[in-house]
């Protein structure tokens, strides 16, 4: 446990440092989004090759994918409430889709998974990819889907289609690529040299801290003399650290599975949203400020329930 609290003071340190950073005009004229191409695209991707294929064999691998139907189940029940409480709450109709997206999906790869890693270590990677490609199929297809709608109600044009090439292309991203890449060399029983996994190791170990430095960006650049504390908000909030985290709970709980991976799973769904639905929103040219809001309101709260949840762990799995 003491352990586990020092990592998640680790987390505070270093996102207050990104947020200082930011305060100080460091990261002006796209320095903050520099750093999110960088962890997305380089980072994470040579971190799952370096750490899958260095740790894990084709048996363990495979003993571990039954596990993806988890994540998939409780994240599609979650959104299913999200457009219940939407609808007793009469979210308006081009704020529908960003708002079940926040409630329902977390951001389980540049939030969740330098989480877990820090939290639990490296042995927790293969669990919180689990949850990731969960996460990340449902957000590029459902969730865009939604926001999608909300433009197309905004501006009063044509209805989009839920299964698009380009939705495919952002499901194959960057992470989830070097992820299938490093199964596949599993699999196979192919094993690099050593100059390249190295490589892929040093890369791989920016992951953590520009991840870090990007939420204290994030939470700097929050306006908050826009943010009215209105019905919605309440909701997403209680959608992303309460109701989610509970139907998590409540399943892994019954069923016979290595406690890292609850753990994993539980803290995975309890992520704040993803930061790509303000990005989205703007690009289908619905309600961006409204996903803006909401995205940085769950970041800035994650701050408190992330040590709360590491903090319950050893009480709600006894």
């Amino acid at each position: 446990m003491l352990n586990a609290l020092q990592s998640v003071f680790s987390i505070i340190i270093m996102i207050a440092i990104g947020f200082g950073l930011s305060k100080a005009r460091w990261f002006e004229g796209g320095g903050n989004s520099l750093i999110s191409r960088l962890v997305v695209n380089v980072a994470l991707p040579a971190y799952m090759i370096s750490n899958l294929t260095g740790g894990y064999d084709k048996p363990t691998l495979l003993s571990m994918l039954p596990g993806l139907v988890i994540p998939f189940g409780v994240m599609i029940a979650s959104y299913l409430i999200a457009i219940m409480v939407g609808k007793i709450l009469k979210v308006k109709e081009d704020r529908k889709g960003t708002f079940r997206s926040m409630f329902a999906l977390s951001n389980s790869i540049f939030i969740g998974l330098p989480v877990n890693l820090l939290l639990f270590g490296d042995k927790s990677l293969p669990y919180a990819l689990l949850y990731y490609i969960a996460n990340t199929t449902l957000f590029w297809t459902i969730g865009v889907y939604g926001i999608s709608m909300d433009g197309a109600v905004r501006n009063r044009s044509p209805m989009p289609s839920l299964v698009s090439l380009s939705g495919l292309k952002r499901i194959l991203s960057p992470p989830l690529i070097g992820f299938l890449i490093a199964v596949f060399f599993i699999l196979a029983g192919i094993t690099l040299p050593k100059s390249i996994m190295d490589t892929c190791k040093y890369l791989g170990n920016m992951t953590t801290p520009l991840s870090m430095l990007f939420i204290g960006i994030v939470i700097a650049r929050v306006d908050w003399k826009k943010l009215k504390f209105e019905k919605d908000f309440i909701a997403v909030l209680a959608g992303r650290f309460l109701i989610t985290p509970a139907l998590m709970f409540m399943v892994v709980r019954i069923l016979d599975m290595p406690l890292l991976m609850k753990e994993v799973f539980v803290m995975q769904a309890s992520m704040p949203a993803m930061t790509q639905t303000p990005i989205l929103a703007e690009t289908y040219k619905s309600d961006s400020e409204y996903a803006a809001i909401g995205t940085s309101l769950t970041t800035v709260a994650s701050m408190i329930t992330i040590p709360l949840y590491m903090s319950l762990m050893a009480v709600i799995f006894d």
